[in-house]
């Protein structure tokens, strides 16, 4: 079954002193290209997260984010006595000013406050891995249920290009019919004469130029391998864009075999539904 290559996916761990939230965007892109923002103490495991997602998501644009909100029961940054208090001493030489207006001004200082940094907790982090899983199985499932509307659309596409070429499959016949009337009717115009027979073999060498039966049993075979790729159990988006690249080959031949205004119409009409399943498949995995 196709899937989207859009999809969103975010899970809330709550853990005493802090509550962190995983969250998972992603795009369509023609390979995969990952973003990962995250606390500079979880950094060591970037490369870890990195090789999952690859493994787990395969193709798109991939936002990944840790957000951590604390409880207030941790403070990781506190204020330099010494540093604050030397502060103020040289400022009072300077200025005359209260000692909150003071110390007001020391705080905003360099080195006034300190920040102690944040060691990674082993445990912390498995809590947090099983929750970057949790997330990852909410964006696939988000892609798979994007994935199943991709499918109708693109079955009612087909659906369409099949009617439309039973359509041209059923005026061929008369189109011939009508360019063997016009050349005859041209060559009387002319009150020309000429030799029949090699007329007649003029002409049927010029209408088999314009046989249009070798892009109509291909464009049916290209329809069908499309269709049973949409069944297929894996999402193959670049293997679907190919098969579309094959169908407008098939119309656009065609077209311009077509000489004939009534299947030129019906030819804009399957390439305006091949353009709409072309949009599309770029959105699938």
């Amino acid at each position: 079954m196709i899937q989207s290559m859009t999809g969103y996916g975010k899970t809330v761990l709550q853990l005493p002193t802090k509550k962190i939230t995983i969250e998972l965007k992603s795009l369509n892109s023609k390979n995969l290209d990952v973003n990962v923002r995250m606390p500079s103490y979880y950094r060591e495991k970037e490369l870890d997260i990195r090789k999952k997602l690859a493994s787990k998501l395969s193709r798109g644009k991939i936002d990944f984010s840790i957000y951590i909100e604390n409880n207030g029961g941790e403070v990781h940054s506190k204020v330099n006595e010494n540093t604050v208090k030397e502060y103020m001493n040289q400022l009072r030489k300077i200025v005359d000013s209260h000692e909150i207006d003071l110390l007001k001004m020391a705080v905003r200082l360099p080195d006034s406050l300190k920040t102690e940094r944040e060691e990674l907790d082993e445990e912390e982090w498995k809590q947090i891995e099983m929750t970057i899983d949790k997330t990852i199985t909410k964006i696939i499932l988000y892609r798979i249920d994007e994935g199943k509307a991709l499918l109708n659309d693109f079955e009612l596409r087909i659906l369409n290009i099949e009617n439309i070429l039973e359509k041209i499959i059923a005026i061929d016949p008369q189109r011939i019919t009508q360019v063997r009337e016009r050349l005859q009717k041209a060559i009387e115009e002319l009150e020309a004469k000429i030799d029949k027979n090699r007329f007649e073999q003029e002409l049927i060498y010029y209408i088999e130029k314009l046989d249009i039966t070798e892009e109509k049993v291909r464009l049916k075979n290209h329809l069908n391998y499309f269709k049973k790729e949409l069944k297929s159990e894996i999402s193959n988006g670049k293997k679907l864009a190919f098969i579309t690249q094959e169908m407008g080959r098939e119309i656009n031949t065609m077209g311009s075999k077509s000489n004939f205004a009534a299947m030129q119409n019906l030819v804009v009409q399957m390439k305006d539904e091949l353009e709409k399943i072309k949009e599309q498949s770029l959105n699938v995995l």
